[in-house]
């Protein structure tokens, strides 16, 4: 018989660890984003151009997101406890060559293999949370995981912003090496190993193939959000992924020992929540993108003044993100789901009425809205794909989760990004007829181009920079929409496909009849 899992003793301890870990993988993308325009200038930074800036970004989520369901598999099969070592040392290894690359192009490298870390550190904090956790404590302690990540995505503008005003750009990557080397020994202490007992034969063709698909699907994303989706090499990397995907689908349909058991998707509970995490993290991750730019330049905000603005979310994750387990046993998960996505799209549609001079406080009030409905709909979704899986393939189980989150933030960026960047250039043809070919160009091709342009233009650029604000408030609201509707069409997933309130659990059975009946056995007398 065997003996019921009771929890890690020193369970919550690791669960600190695991959150130092995760803080700094999330933490390093929000960090880099308040530090773009100082590695763009050629005598502060790297004299990166906007295509390297954009690529220093996206060659790390082509990585993360092409290698995390790969990561899943090998912290199942190695063992979870070191590739969780392995990918904090090769992210702090990625750090040191980031702070102190010497180009842009270096740079870029140095952050794909940032990418490579980051996909071993994800899967294997979620997965560790499922092996060392019980279940009735599981839900809490993914909550608390969840927490985190708002924690990282706030206070990293915030961290970034200080280490600017004091330090060269490369402090905010070096800033990473000694929270890694302390997370790596506390690793080495506290957390125990674990991998799944029957692994089976290593399903080489699988992996492969779900590595190509998943790096066309986000080079394609990444290509079309930049350069329009009706170019060869965006369009042309999406059919390829659909090509892959579906041929790994139907591989793993037919072989014995699946790296991914792709009849999951038939339990509701597991597709729906899958299918939730992806759409509210197109919608979330798209408005991040246009936020970030309404501050800083629309409302003239520093980076740490615009950094300070997504405090709100963070306090609204770590208050509520913790309780969200307790809500989900009061009321259940679909109640709780649906209610946290309509906060979301409540928070979203608020910003299809932000001007130029709406008050600050209104746009930290809808950072805090979404900060509370992503609180309730992370552990609650997340909760529920673990709970799908065997113990054992918590590490399949976890990639899954942080894939389809990658993916759709990556989807959502480069979609609503195109949405932006088409209204924009359409409302600004007309303010920039009479500028020079490349002046027109510039201007036209974004908000930062526009200033740059309105800096050299003299008496004429208040009332350029005047039109690229208004160009760019029209286009921010069209793309408000398209963030709302997603996250309205992730609470219908969730009100048609998510179980309701559990019934009370039944206390356990203490006789032989009873403990027959629950297993569904016949017991007949001798």
């Amino acid at each position: 018989m065997d003996v019921p899992h009771t929890g890690h003793p020193r369970r919550w301890a690791i669960l600190s660890v695991l959150v130092i870990s995760l803080l700094v993988v999330v933490l390093d993308n929000t960090v880099l984003n308040v530090a773009l325009r100082t590695i763009a200038d050629p005598e502060a930074g790297l004299g990166a151009s906007q295509g390297q800036l954009e690529w220093a970004i996206n060659s790390y989520t082509l990585v993360f997101a092409g290698l995390l369901f790969t990561a899943g598999i090998l912290a199942d099969r190695l063992g979870r406890r070191i590739t969780l070592t392995v990918g904090l040392a090769l992210f702090g290894l990625a750090s040191l060559l980031s702070a102190y690359a010497g180009s842009a192009d270096q740079l870029i490298w140095a952050r794909a293999l940032m990418g490579l870390g980051a996909a071993a550190v994800m899967p294997a904090t979620l997965s560790i949370i499922a092996n060392v956790f019980e279940p009735h404590e599981r839900g809490r302690a993914i909550g608390i995981w969840a927490g985190a990540v708002g924690l990282a995505v706030a206070i990293g503008p915030i961290v970034g912003g200080l280490l600017l005003e004091h330090f060269w750009w490369g402090s905010v990557f070096l800033i990473n090496v000694p929270v890694v080397i302390v997370g790596v020994v506390l690793v080495t202490v506290l957390v125990p190993e674990s991998r799944d007992p029957r692994p089976g034969r290593i399903d080489v063709l699988g992996v492969l193939l779900s590595i190509v698909g998943l790096t066309l699907l986000t080079y394609g994303v990444i290509e079309g959000g930049e350069n329009g989706f009706g170019r060869p090499e965006a369009w042309g990397a999406l059919a390829g992924a659909v090509v892959v995907l579906a041929l790994f689908i139907a591989y793993e349909r037919r072989i014995p020992f699946p790296s991914l058991d792709v009849r999951l998707f038939a339990n509701r509970q597991f597709s729906a929540s899958t299918g939730m995490i992806g759409l509210v993290f197109f919608a979330a991750m798209g408005s991040m993108f246009f936020s970030a730019f309404y501050l800083q330049l629309v409302r003239g905000y520093g980076p740490l003044e615009s950094g300070a603005l997504f405090v709100p979310f963070a306090v609204g994750q770590m208050v509520f993100a913790p309780r969200s387990a307790a809500m989900v046993k009061r009321f259940g998960p679909k109640a709780v789901s649906t209610a946290g996505l309509l906060l979301v799209a409540a928070g979203l549609a608020g910003w299809i009425a932000v001007g130029a001079t709406t008050p600050i406080w209104v746009v930290g009030a809808l950072f805090g809205i979404m900060g509370v409905g992503m609180a309730n709909v992370m552990p609650p979704a997340t909760e529920s794909i673990m709970a799908a899986l065997p113990r054992e393939k918590a590490g399949v189980g976890s990639a899954v989760s942080n894939t389809i989150r990658q993916i759709g933030g990556a989807l959502g960026v480069a979609a609503l990004g195109a949405v932006l960047s088409s209204a924009y250039r359409d409302d600004m043809a007309g303010a920039t007829s009479a500028l020079p070919a490349a002046a027109r160009d510039a201007a036209s091709e974004s908000i930062s181009g526009a200033y740059g342009v309105a800096a050299q233009a003299g008496p004429a650029g208040p009332a350029l920079i005047q039109s690229a604000n208004d160009a760019y408030l029209t286009a921010m609201h069209y793309a408000s929409i398209g963030t709302t509707v997603f996250a309205l069409l992730g609470a219908v997933v969730a009100v048609i496909w998510l179980p309701g309130k559990r019934p009370e659990q039944a206390p356990a059975p203490t006789s032989a009849e009873g403990l027959a009946e629950e297993q569904g056995v016949e017991l007949v007398e001798a």
